[in-house]
C-alpha cells in the first residue's frame, strides 16, 4: 500500500510536466500519456499531454524529443496517437485533425480539452477526424 507521501511525490512529478507545449503554424502533434513508473497497483496516477513542433518531420520526432525529459522526472510515458495542429495565435484559432501513420489517430477530443484549458481566450479550438 502506498503512503500519502508517495502519492504526493507522484502528483508533484506529474505537475512538473506542462499539459501543452506547441508551436504556431501547422505541424504534427502527439498525445502522450504520462504516468509514474512503476504504476501503483491499486490506482494509476497519470495524465495526458499534447506536444507539437514545427521542426518535427515525423510524429516520432516529437515523441523522441519529449520522452527523455519525462524520464528525467522519474516518470514513464507512451504515445497514444497523433495528428496535426493548425495553430493561428493572431486569430485565436486552433484546429486539430488527421492521424499519425506510426502511432495511429489520437483522441482529438482529449487534445482539444487540454488546448482549451491552455488557451481559454481563443475564439475557436476545434477538431475534425478528417484529413491527414
Amino acid at each position: 500500500m502506498q503512503s500519502a507521501e508517495t502519492d504526493s511525490r507522484m502528483a508533484e512529478a506529474l505537475d512538473k510536466v506542462a499539459d501543452v507545449d506547441i508551436d504556431e503554424g501547422t505541424f504534427k502533434y502527439v498525445l502522450i500519456k504520462v504516468y509514474h513508473s512503476p504504476p501503483a497497483p491499486a490506482q494509476e496516477t497519470s495524465k495526458y499531454i499534447v506536444r507539437g513542433y514545427m521542426t518535427a518531420e515525423y510524429h516520432s520526432d516529437v515523441y523522441d524529443r519529449v520522452m527523455p525529459n519525462i524520464e528525467r522526472l522519474g516518470l514513464a510515458c507512451e504515445c497514444v496517437g497523433g495528428g496535426r495542429i493548425n495553430h493561428q495565435a493572431a486569430e485565436g484559432n486552433i484546429k486539430v485533425y488527421g492521424y499519425s501513420q506510426g502511432f495511429g489517430k489520437a483522441d482529438h477530443s482529449v487534445a482539444v480539452t487540454l488546448l482549451k484549458k491552455k488557451y481559454p481566450d481563443y475564439k475557436s479550438v476545434t477538431f475534425s477526424n478528417d484529413g491527414y
